[in-house]
């Protein structure tokens, strides 16, 4: 795992780290505490579920720390504005369908392809990063391969 992940996104990875570690892990443990007093554990669908809790906690954090170590930050300031990159918006055209449509290159952590915000990392992402306006690129994605024209970066 190394995503490309700006300051922001490192910042609230790592508020939500500080939540479940402290906050979220205080409230599961109440809940198993709880749960264990109303007697065997072993039919308890209370502290059963409290344990699953305990372990869906777990494993986030284990995600966020490794999300928090392995990702390569960008600094938004440094970034040429005269190619694509984390957070520049282009007008694009899918070539074999002559439609045009204006995109985000986004953060895995920002995507939100409804609203045309492509994460860096996605394959139409990976094509157009580091494009300039008026290259043509060739997408290689999962079943088709189709072809983008960037008509400029906005």
């Amino acid at each position: 795992m190394n995503n490309t992940l700006t300051e922001e996104n490192i910042k609230k990875l790592r508020e939500e780290l500080e939540y479940r570690m402290t906050v979220k892990r205080a409230e599961i443990a109440k809940e198993k505490l709880v749960a264990a007093a109303h007697g065997d554990r072993s039919e308890n669908a209370e502290y059963k579920e409290a344990c699953a809790n305990y372990r869906e906690n777990d494993n986030r954090i284990q995600y966020l720390l490794t999300m928090i170590s392995t990702a390569t930050v960008i600094d938004d300031e440094s970034i040429n504005k005269s190619v694509l990159g984390i957070n520049s918006k282009a007008k694009i055209k899918f070539v074999e369908d002559d439609e045009e449509a204006i995109i985000t290159l986004v953060t895995t952590m920002d995507l939100d392809p409804e609203n045309m915000l492509i994460s860096i990392e996605s394959d139409l992402g990976k094509a157009l990063s580091g494009k300039k306006a008026h290259d043509i690129v060739e997408v290689n994605a999962p079943g088709e391969n189709y072809t983008v024209e960037i008509l400029e970066i906005l």
